[in-house]
C-alpha cells in the first residue's frame, strides 16, 4: 500500500467518524456525504497533498462545504 492510500483511508475514516458523531448519520450517510464532496475529490488528487493534512483540517473543509450547500 503506498503512503497515499495508506493516509487516504485513515483520513477518511476519522472524517466518516466525525460525521457520524456530529450529525448522528449512519455509516452509509456519512460516506455518501464525503465521498460525493469536492472536498473529497481535492483529498483523492495527489497535485494537491491534501491528504497530508490532519483529519480535523479536512473535516472543517467538508463541514465548510456542506454549510455553503455546494454539494449535490
Amino acid at each position: 500500500m503506498s503512503e497515499m492510500q495508506f493516509m487516504l483511508e485513515y483520513i477518511c475514516r476519522e472524517v466518516t467518524l466525525m460525521l457520524m458523531n456530529d450529525f448522528g448519520w449512519d455509516i452509509g450517510a456519512a460516506l455518501d456525504a464525503l465521498y460525493g464532496s469536492d472536498t473529497f475529490s481535492k483529498l483523492e488528487n495527489p497535485d494537491t497533498g491534501m491528504y497530508y493534512q490532519s483529519p480535523v483540517y479536512v473535516y472543517d473543509i467538508l463541514l465548510e462545504e456542506l454549510r455553503s450547500g455546494k454539494m449535490e
